[in-house]
């Protein structure tokens, strides 16, 4: 089983950020979990993570959704980030939306998946090549 260092989820849910970490706690394949409640509170602690440790989260989950700050400024503000390698951090998209609109906007901003909440197994398993 592919295991990560560090799932960073990014929704302002908390009960659905609460199921998240319990099924990534029980799948077992992350030693981190980091949680934020919006896209601006989302880049800060990508930033901190990053001059912290010197690593980035290797998957993030992120909801299109939120106040403050949504999904896709939060993808357009990453990509200004001045961070080496913050291309290696896998993202989704994780959320409610089926909005056509949407999938079609997460596909031009280079995201690695779209997965529909609740989020599941088999969906994280597909996401870390754990078929």
């Amino acid at each position: 089983m592919n295991k990560v260092n560090c799932i960073f989820l990014v929704d302002d849910d908390i009960t659905t950020t609460y199921l998240n970490e319990r099924l990534i706690k029980k799948l077992g394949i992350a030693n981190q979990i980091m949680v934020a409640r919006n896209g601006k509170e989302g880049l800060e602690l990508v930033e901190r993570f990053y001059k912290e440790q010197g690593i980035l989260p290797e998957l993030i989950l992120l909801d299109i959704n939120m106040p403050v700050m949504d999904g896709f400024e939060f993808l357009i503000e990453y990509r200004k980030l001045n961070i080496e390698d913050k291309e290696s951090a896998q993202i989704v998209m994780l959320t409610t939306s089926s909005n056509p609109l949407d999938i079609n906007k997460v596909r031009n901003l280079g995201v690695s998946g779209y997965l529909n909440k609740p989020l599941k197994a088999e969906g994280l398993n597909q996401i870390l090549g754990n078929n």
